[in-house]
């Protein structure tokens, strides 16, 4: 029987559940998942809990407030002017509270998000921390197959 070791390859099914109990994630009416351990595709909190999980296994753990995805950091509440979201994106976009911005990194090679949380004048407040951190998480699995 194949176990969960670091770096392996992973068919399962999973669902990811917020303080409210509601999915955030969820596999088992569709297709399972598949991802490399490792690779950043789940948090390492919840890395550490598969690590030893057997084939077959299905099993739920509780996550404590920060412990999925950290504690909320105050310093990623971030104010980016008006003009400049304008300047390097679509000049005509409008912004309401909620809504989920796409910024490049420096390196233009990937993305990060933030929602803004505020509107006011010439700019906005972007919230970059993941939406789930500081919150506590419920974590269902069932172990397809491990590689």
């Amino acid at each position: 029987m194949n176990l969960i070791q670091a770096g392996s390859f992973l068919t399962l099914h999973y669902r990811l559940a917020g303080p409210d109990g509601g999915d955030v994630i969820n596999t088992f009416a569709d297709k399972p998942a598949t991802l490399t351990l490792g690779t950043g595709e789940l948090s390492p909190a919840i890395e550490a809990r598969l690590i030893g999980l057997a084939e077959g296994t299905r099993s739920q753990f509780e996550l404590a407030a920060g412990e999925a995805f950290g504690d909320r950091n105050p310093e990623l509440l971030q104010r980016v002017r008006l003009s400049l979201l304008r300047e390097l994106g679509d000049p005509d976009e409008q912004y309401s509270v909620g809504d989920v911005v796409q910024f490049p990194t420096p390196d233009g090679q990937g993305s990060y998000a933030g929602v803004v949380r505020e509107v006011s004048g010439d700019a906005l407040l972007f919230d970059f921390n993941h939406p789930l951190a500081g919150q506590p998480v419920s974590f269902e699995v069932q172990v397809i197959g491990v590689l």
